[in-house]
């Protein structure tokens, strides 16, 4: 299994096919050469390409990185068996993280590790961690290759607010996030001269605006435009999935929200906590499930505010909170360090 870590299922995504021949390093020798020009099998021709290609890769390329997480229960030599596997096809470790809980007989690693895709292709790899998860009954067994495997195809759910869905398109933008994004999808419309809507008319990013009443929460609509993609973003959306939603949707959703809860809720909960003199202001990312801002967490950060700050000033440091919360959480995901630990915490490599 490759592509990412699914919390809620263990979906995976497939590879980008990759051409290891690069034509421009293969140079005709006339009526003697090797390649060209020489008499012989078609057999000779091919495995002097190879030699060629593999000599040209060598020489100009650089390994490729792979990331590997695992979880299985507790045995004996399971990092042996993780390293024998890389080092057999001529990888090499550059790190290793792993959790074993106490008094429990479960195992957990992270492992990065780099790689000649012609002497170890990205097939066999898959096929390599397929077998050692067999021998330890592992519940996953996780592989992905960022620069040959596709980004997470992924959709963006907002209400009005826009400072977190504005940080996430800037950083999408600079490549600072591994994912394709499908659509945005709001229960707020927007102008069409606003800063946003350019911005996604730019990229050829949809916006979808899908007004929400009593009776209709367009879900069954939502759902259809989600369909094709990997793991969904609440960049601050306003709005309760249903179980229904999440149980057909059945894959991840990540929801970003202030730290505020349950001390202040209702309307303006900033400037509640603001009017009672707090002195610790936090955010929290996590997995979406039907208990509200209930699901396990995937990553929270804090910051101290004073009687100095004005409501202004306070509002702006939960809002930056929140902004780089979701984009570390993203991208925590992408780099398959979050994994399902127990029935509602994680692991966070």
């Amino acid at each position: 299994m490759y592509g990412y870590v699914h919390y809620r299922t263990g979906c995976h995504s497939k590879p980008r096919p990759f051409d290891l021949i690069d034509q421009n390093n293969i140079k005709r020798k006339g009526k003697r050469g090797m390649v060209f020009g020489r008499r012989g099998s078609s057999s000779t021709t091919i495995s002097s390409l190879r030699r060629i290609a593999a000599r040209a890769f060598s020489s100009s390329s650089s390994p490729f990185r792979g990331i590997h997480v695992f979880q299985c229960p507790d045995a004996v030599g399971i990092v042996a068996k993780l390293s024998d596997c890389i080092a057999s096809r001529g990888g090499n470790i550059h790190s290793v993280d792993v959790f074993v809980p106490e008094n429990k007989q479960v195992f957990y690693s992270r492992s990065e590790f780099v790689f000649d895709p012609l002497r170890w292709p990205r097939d066999v790899i898959d096929s390599d961690f397929l077998k050692l998860s067999k021998i330890f009954s592992a519940k996953k067994s996780v592989v992905r290759v960022p620069d040959l495997d596709p980004k997470y195809k992924i959709a963006v759910l907002t209400s009005r607010l826009d400072h977190c869905l504005v940080d996430l398109l800037h950083r999408w933008q600079e490549g600072r996030l591994p994912v394709d994004i499908s659509c945005i999808i709001s229960n707020h419309n927007r102008a069409p001269n606003t800063h946003v809507i350019r911005f996604l008319e730019r990229h050829g990013i949809p916006y979808h605006y899908l007004p929400r009443t009593l009776g209709n929460k367009r879900e069954q609509e939502i759902l259809e435009l989600v369909e094709e993609t990997d793991f969904l973003v609440l960049a601050r959306y306003m709005q309760i999935l249903s179980g229904k939603f999440l149980e057909t949707y059945d894959k991840d959703i990540i929801n970003i929200h202030h730290g505020l809860l349950p001390s202040f809720k209702g309307r303006n909960p900033s400037k509640q906590a603001f009017d009672a003199g707090v002195k610790l202001i936090g955010v929290t990312s996590h997995f979406v499930t039907e208990g509200l801002d209930a699901g396990p967490i995937i990553e929270q950060m804090v910051e101290r505010v004073s009687h100095r700050d004005t409501l202004r000033s306070f509002v702006m440091k939960s809002e930056n909170l929140e902004k780089q919360c979701l984009a570390q959480a993203m991208k925590s995901y992408c780099e398959l360090r979050v994994l399902p630990y127990e029935s509602n915490r994680t692991v966070v490599f």
